[in-house]
Parts: C-alpha cells; structure tokens; sequence
C-alpha cells in the first residue's frame, strides 16, 4: 500500500514564504512523477507544478516565479517552496505521486495540507 503524507501548511501573511513537504511510503517498482495540486473553496482542483523523476518541472502559470518544485529521490519526497504568497494562494494543496508497479501504474493523492495567505 502506498501512504502520500504532506507537512508545512500553515497561516502566513501575504509577501511570506512557506515550505511543503511530501513523503512518499510504501513499495512499487517505478516512483515516476510527483507534484502538488490546490483546491480552494467552491472551485475545482487545479494543478499548482509538477515535475518528473528526471527532474523536469512544470508550473501552473499563477505560481511561475514564486513557487519552486524540487524532489530527493533518496527520500520519495516532493516539496514546494511558496515565496511572495498572495492570499489567492489560499487552498488545501494536495500531494500526488504517479507509482508504478510491475505492469501497471496509478496515480495516489495525500490527504491535503491547508495553506492559509492572510494578515
């Protein structure tokens, strides 16, 4: 069974920084792609950035600039650095990682972790 747990949500004022972490536990043959997605109140859930086990990011256009995606592999852990946070950045933002196993692959999800951007 795969387990997708996220850390370092929080309440921050607008202009500040907060650091997400995702871990990633459980066993599979392949870990591929991970990321993180954000759900606000009444509105869907929307891609925040994504980047592949080779490194290659990709970021919602809202965020470019301000967020940055990195990974450890030694440690099937994702993280997203938030600098310059807007209160629009205010969400629950969810964890995902592609696992495969031997023949197939599916996509798992974190519970979530609140980001609240407010003074």
């Amino acid at each position: 069974q795969v387990l997708l747990v996220e850390s370092g949500g929080g309440l921050v004022q607008p202009g500040g920084s907060l650091r997400l972490s995702c871990e990633a536990s459980g066993s599979w043959f392949n870990l591929g792609a991970m990321g993180w997605y954000r759900q606000a109140p009444g509105n869907q859930r929307d891609l925040v950035a994504t980047i592949t086990s080779a490194d290659f990011t990709n970021y919602a256009d809202s965020v470019k600039g301000r967020f940055t995606i990195s990974r450890d592999n030694t440690k099937n852990t994702v993280y997203l650095q938030m600098n310059s946070l807007k209160p629009e950045d205010t969400a629950v933002y969810y964890c995902f990682a592609e696992i495969y196993g031997l023949n197939s692959g599916d996509n798992y999800w974190g519970n979530g972790t609140l980001v609240t951007v407010s003074s």
